[in-house]
């Protein structure tokens, strides 16, 4: 039985995720940042890669199902309006307030949300937040599917034709691999 028990705490172990261990990544959204200074945010990895495609992290505990990571929004930080044509998403916020942007058919809606306020996204819509205060805020991110594709942006605008050009260079790189 002494064997048993160390062996399930040993695979508990692999799974257990510890906020000492998690880095703050300001890299996964760079790109975003370069476009806009105010797309600056950090990605904390928990379960998964997220929706930035981060799948290759070997400090997260790899997903079947769904993601999870938290989001480090400074004041006046926004994630731009965005669509994950594949997969749902949730914000839950852990600190501060951001308001949320939805936007369908040219109509935009916004909602403010604090801590332990959550807002379900449908797969398909565009949604994007905002961090409007003077304090950073938090907001834990899940996705449903365990490698959601990544996310488009509004047809037109400077981050959509950035994602074009990426997909243009990782299609080039992989015919030449």
């Amino acid at each position: 039985m002494e064997n048993q028990t160390h062996s399930l705490a040993e695979k508990m172990e692999r799974y257990v995720v510890r906020l000492e261990n998690r880095e703050m990544d300001w890299s996964a959204l760079a790109f975003q940042a370069e476009v806009d200074p105010r797309y600056r945010r950090a990605q904390i990895r928990y379960l998964g890669g997220g929706g930035t495609g981060k799948h290759d992290d070997p400090n997260v505990v790899p997903a079947d199902h769904f993601t999870l990571s938290t989001m480090l929004l400074p004041p006046g930080s926004i994630g731009p309006l965005h669509k994950h044509h594949d997969v749902e998403e949730v914000f839950f916020v852990l600190q501060g307030h951001v308001t949320v942007t939805w936007e369908e058919d040219g109509v935009e809606i916004e909602s403010q949300i604090g801590p332990r306020d959550m807002i379900w996204t449908p797969a398909g819509m565009y949604r994007g937040m905002r961090n409007d205060g003077d304090s950073d805020a938090l907001v834990l991110v899940m996705l449903g599917t365990g490698r959601p594709q990544l996310p488009t942006y509004p047809p037109g605008t400077e981050l959509e034709a950035v994602r074009l050009r990426r997909k243009a260079e990782r299609e080039k790189a992989a015919a030449n691999s």
